[in-house]
């Protein structure tokens, strides 16, 4: 089989400007000089038990890519599996979750698609746009900037603790908020702010996403444990060691190039590689505006924090423990 990158060379597709050559959280096509398209798409089963979270929080993960690239959505289309035996009122919940979200974004959802599946699955196609001249990589990160996180982390420990019947209503509203919290304003102000590097926390963990970011910038993250802000119920949840199967596989693929110095628990190693849903912003800015930036995501409400830094190396992450 011919690898992509034989079919689609980046040379011969030079509108393309992310997506055929280093891997990003959007494709972007260039439209003209100062414009560009965004295009991205996310689906998967629901992560909580109420059909109107499980639409706004699927909306707000597609949404994220969009905001991740510094743009703006435009356009939405849904993305629909669903079960011939199951309740239609639960769909048009998980719809209606969904398109609300959309417009609270300022976009439109203008069609859609569906398929029978035997578990539910929704998300969205989205279409935003940027200027050419303000997109947001993953690979500008330099050495000595601050990086910030606009969200706490813990999502997948909070929803698998729901999975499994042992979770804390108010630890489930938490998470809930957070995920369905769009990144908005956080993208907007990273903008304001000249953030040079940026991604979405979401499947792959904070190390996982971190390293792409990492690596394509040429440089080293140092990560500080004790900084890193969880949603409630995180660490208990951690400590009893409910965690989702995908913080294995993280760990499994991404441990080669995590470094530890100092202690750390068993269940801040996982806490490391837990999947996100619709997780945080993580910016690599220049630390003469890490704190105007900081200081402004929290006048506008967002859980943001400072988790680290960045340093001359190859592209790994290194964690600073407990002394």
């Amino acid at each position: 089989m011919r690898p992509l990158s034989e079919i689609y060379r980046g040379d011969e597709y030079p509108q393309v400007l992310v997506g055929l050559s280093e891997p990003d959280d959007a494709a972007v096509y260039q439209l003209d000089a100062a414009r560009a398209i965004i295009s991205t798409t996310d689906f998967f089963p629901p992560v909580v038990n109420d059909p109107y979270d499980f639409g706004a929080i699927a909306a707000a993960n597609a949404l994220s890519d969009v905001y991740a690239m510094g743009g703006r959505p435009l356009m939405a289309i849904n993305l629909v599996a669903y079960p011939d035996d199951l309740d239609k009122g639960i769909l048009s919940e998980i719809l209606r979750g969904g398109a609300e979200k959309v417009k609270e974004a300022g976009a439109v959802i203008a069609g859609g698609h569906s398929i029978t599946d035997a578990e539910p699955k929704y998300g969205l196609s989205v279409t935003g746009e940027v200027e050419t001249g303000h997109i947001i990589r993953k690979s500008g990160a330099q050495v000595g900037d601050v990086l910030i996180l606009s969200k706490r982390l813990g999502t997948g420990v909070v929803t698998t603790a729901l999975k499994r019947d042992i979770a804390d209503p108010q630890h489930v509203a938490a998470a809930v908020e957070s995920m369905s919290r769009l990144n908005r304003v956080a993208s907007e102000l990273a903008q304001r702010h000249r953030v040079r590097a940026m991604t979405d926390i979401t499947g792959f963990g904070l190390v996982g996403h971190g390293l792409e970011m990492a690596k394509l910038s040429g440089v080293n993250f140092r990560l500080n444990m004790d900084a890193i802000a969880l949603l409630p119920g995180t660490v208990a949840y951690a400590r009893n060691g409910v965690f989702p199967g995908g913080m294995e596989r993280n760990r499994e693929y991404y441990s080669e190039w995590l470094s530890i110095d100092g202690e750390l628990a068993e269940y801040e190693r996982g806490l490391l590689f837990d999947p996100q849903t619709s997780g945080g912003l993580l910016m690599a800015v220049a630390a003469d505006r890490a704190g105007e930036l900081l200081a402004d995501l929290h006048a506008q409400g967002e859980d943001a924090f400072i988790l680290g830094g960045v340093f001359a190396g190859p592209g790994n992450i290194d964690v600073i423990g407990s002394d």
